[in-house]
């Protein structure tokens, strides 16, 4: 099992950057493909962005293309998606999840084993 906690969340003016983390603790971390999903409020939860285990292939919702990065760190058993030129649409609940290498990436949710609890990104306009 891994235990995932979000951190960096917050309130941001439009245009402006956010930096999320998602530290892992349990399993090793280089076993799990990652990924970032987000809830509006009243919508559904849907793909922000995932990356493999190993950190070589990085995909991304169309929606956040060209201004949202992620990336890991397998040493620092931690995940991050920067988030840059953020909008009011942005505004969400933001989750981490992790889901074993052996079955792939995948941007569907309930593919996904393992969740963190969620941070809060509020962008104001």
């Amino acid at each position: 099992q891994v235990q995932l906690v979000e951190s960096g969340g917050g309130l941001v003016q439009a245009g402006g950057s956010l930096r999320l983390s998602c530290a892992a603790s349990g399993r090793t971390f280089s076993s799990y493909n990652m990924a970032w999903f987000r809830q509006a409020p009243g919508k559904e939860r849907v793909f922000v962005a995932a990356i493999n285990s190993s950190g070589g292939s990085t995909y991304y919702a169309d929606s956040v293309k060209g201004r949202f990065t992620i990336s890991r760190d397998n040493a620092k058993n931690t995940v991050y998606l920067q988030m840059n030129s953020l909008e009011p649409e942005d505004t969400a609940v933001y989750y981490c999840a992790a889901r074993d290498n052996l079955y792939g990436v995948s941007y569907q949710q309930d593919r996904y084993h393992y969740w963190g609890q969620g941070t809060q990104v509020t962008v104001s306009s």
